[in-house]
């Protein structure tokens, strides 16, 4: 099951209520590779609950370009559910706790402030090389986080490599 929003919010007061540590990560994850897996991985070593909230087809398009995202919203929301931790087989045993899919205009403050407000992440984890890390500093801050670098990038391995590659 994929989230809003809205529809994240009586979620994440509810792991706040019980005590849990929520991670939140942003971004496209357009054939999850490699370096997508080491970011998450070290987002959900700082907390308990990882929430991931996975960028619109409409907006890979206007950032990315033409040809993007190879894969659809909806499949990049199921292969990031499915990711098993590599400590066992256990389908309890996920990487990713929640994710939630984010609208097409999701592209200027008032659309950030909103995801913070709803899920009032302990830590919003980013690598290096994301944008605007003073703004999402500043909403991170505003409701009792923090952003925090967990993941330094690596150029060579990308999406966009990958496809220049032909490995798509």
């Amino acid at each position: 099951m994929f989230y809003n929003i809205d529809s994240i919010s009586p979620v994440c007061a509810q792991l706040h209520a019980e005590g849990k540590s929520i991670i939140l990560a942003t971004g496209f994850f357009d054939l999850l590779h490699s370096e997508h897996i080491n970011f998450l991985q070290k987002a959900k070593a700082k907390g308990d609950i990882l929430i991931v909230a996975v960028e619109s087809d409409e907006r890979a398009r206007a950032l990315k370009g033409e040809g993007r995202p190879v894969e659809t919203q909806l499949l990049r929301c199921q292969h990031l559910l499915g990711i098993l931790l590599p400590t066992g087989s256990d389908p309890q045993n996920k990487l990713v706790d929640y994710v939630l899919a984010l609208p097409p205009d999701f592209d200027h403050f008032e659309a950030y402030d909103s995801l913070m407000f709803s899920i009032k992440p302990d830590i919003y984890a980013v690598s290096a090389h994301t944008s605007h890390q003073n703004s999402k500093e500043f909403l991170a801050q505003k409701y009792g986080g923090h952003l925090e670098v967990v993941h330094d990038w690596n150029p060579d391995i990308s999406t966009t490599k990958l496809i220049s590659q032909n490995h798509v």
